[in-house]
């Protein structure tokens, strides 16, 4: 699969995503895809059993795309994840196999604020 087909195929999943249509944004997926959040050490194997588990999710969730990198078969994508209005900065890291995903992990970080002990060195991002 060429970078562009990968980049277009990342587009549509994150577009899919934020409109919670799970049916588009888990066309992406190898059907014994494994996603995997460290943060909470869980670990969630195959298409159907990734897309059930986000179909259970009570919060109504956004996502909003910061910048997708990558080439071949690895590419990592910023997103800020909104549940129920709380920001989350996200970073997916997709492993693709055949010209599906083979393997997500993803990582989040609650926001927070500057330390004053930088503030002269740095300029506000919001």
């Amino acid at each position: 699969m060429e970078d562009r087909e990968v980049r277009a195929a990342l587009d549509l999943h994150w577009a899919a995503s934020d409109a919670n249509d799970f049916e588009v944004e888990h066309q992406i997926y190898r059907e014994d895809a494994v996603l995997e959040y460290p943060q909470s050490g869980e670990r969630v194997r195959g298409r159907r059993n990734i897309q059930a588990s986000r179909f259970a999710q009570p919060s109504k969730k956004r996502f909003t795309v910061r910048r997708i990198l990558g080439a071949a078969d690895l590419w990592v994508t910023e997103f800020v994840l909104t549940y129920d209005g709380q920001p989350s900065y996200a970073v997916s890291i997709m492993e693709f196999q055949d010209g599906k995903v083979a393997r997500e992990t993803q990582y989040f970080g609650d926001a927070f604020e500057p330390g004053p002990s930088r503030a002269q060195w740095v300029e506000r991002m919001r």
